[in-house]
């Protein structure tokens, strides 16, 4: 079996080891003892190097640790392996933070800890919580980050599962259990890499917040991802400013406002796009000839566009008039609509859901607006004739 290195020694990434298995192709190998972390308890796999050659995976099978490296390792019997200790030391910075993120939030607030992900850029928690505010988040920001300051101790025991106390989250594993603490506040059963003393762990950013099962899961970063994240926001929020020739300070109520007044003017904008689209639609009946059945006709054409409000506002101030029958169609999206005037003895709605029953087509409507869409554009066109066009 492996000696697993990273559990008393998180910071190890240099070591070397004999070779106890290679598989015929010499790309899947397994050591006497390895410093490289397996994807486990929501956190990523190690990477880095055997002898030169890339540790592409690591695979657990039945207690044993499978490197599985990018070429095929030449026949020796002791190797040198390498870690990637950059990516290694972010791993403990999110995994250490979330300890301590966990146990302030259990703390103030009597919040489990139900799942945790560590991602590429940011990491989650899930909590037991129904709602969080963003008093509480700020209020468990704060403390995480004292205790940072404080730069306690974590430490690493080994205990029988029987005779354990005191654990945040009752363990269900049996036998030897490996304990990580961070001194007053936190002890839990974990097998991930982890700092020495809190001040490693480096500033704790909270950021998002997203129901989830009912619960809460909350983003956070620690250490240099927090810092990276604070400097991307800060740039950001200042050429924001910029923009506005506004001091930082004030961007976000100036934002707000300009926001308002932009709600306001599109809602002035609609409600005069809308007007027009009635004047038109009066301008067309009066511009459109009876048919022989003393009917008025109007074929809108498209080809391309969606028929929105202003395209039923046209229609339906046309047939606010007597006896008329208005049609808009589009062959990208292949969409039709149907507006009929009340006493023109038609029931758009009908109408329409029987000739789009017959095109493949899907819509209806009430008597006087009816609206569907259809699988092409040649198929709008085969449904005209039966609209009277």
């Amino acid at each position: 079996m492996t000696e697993r290195l990273y559990y008393t020694d998180s910071s190890l990434a240099d070591f070397e080891a004999s070779v106890l298995k290679v598989d015929e192709s010499r790309t899947r190998v397994v050591l006497d003892r390895t410093a490289f972390y397996p994807d486990s308890g929501g956190q990523p796999r190690d990477h880095g190097q055997i002898n030169g050659v890339e540790v592409v995976d690591l695979v657990e099978e039945e207690g044993e640790l499978i490197h599985v490296l990018g070429a095929a390792l030449p026949a020796v019997e002791a190797v040198q392996g390498r870690v990637d200790r950059a990516r290694r030391f972010d791993h403990m910075q999110q995994h250490s933070g979330q300890h301590l993120l966990s146990a302030v939030f259990d703390a103030l607030f009597g919040y489990a800890t139900l799942s945790f992900h560590m991602g590429a850029e940011a990491s989650t928690i899930e909590l037991s919580a129904s709602a969080l505010d963003s008093g509480q988040c700020q209020a468990a920001e704060r403390r995480a980050n004292e205790i940072v300051f404080e730069n306690r101790p974590l430490s690493v025991a080994f205990e029988e599962a029987a005779e354990v106390e005191g654990l945040r989250k009752e363990s269900k594993r049996e036998g030897l259990l490996r304990i990580v603490s961070i001194e007053g506040i936190d002890r839990s059963a974990c097998g991930g890499t982890h700092v020495r003393h809190t001040g490693e762990i480096g500033p704790i950013l909270l950021r998002k917040l997203e129901k989830i099962r009912g619960n809460v899961r909350v983003e956070f970063l620690c250490g240099h991802r927090a810092v990276r994240r604070a400097r991307l926001d800060y740039d950001a929020l200042s050429q924001i400013a910029r923009l506005f020739s506004s001091p930082l300070d004030d961007t976000a109520a100036l934002v707000a406002a300009q926001l308002e007044d932009a709600r306001e003017a599109e809602k002035s904008r609609r409600k005069l796009a809308l007007e027009m689209a009635a004047c038109r639609g009066r301008e067309l009946y009066a511009q459109t000839s009876e048919g022989p059945d003393g009917r008025r006709r109007y074929l809108d054409q498209r080809a391309s566009g969606p028929l929105d409000d202003e395209t039923r506002a046209v229609g339906q101030s046309f047939c606010a008039q007597s006896n008329g029958l208005y049609v808009a169609t589009s062959a990208q999206p292949a969409t039709i609509l149907v507006v009929a005037s009340a006493d023109a003895g038609i029931h758009a709605g009908n109408l329409l859901k029987q000739a789009l029953a017959a095109a493949g087509g899907r819509g209806g409507g009430n008597a006087q607006v009816a609206q569907g869409s259809l699988p092409s554009a040649e198929a709008v066109a085969a449904l005209l004739p039966q609209l009277g066009f």
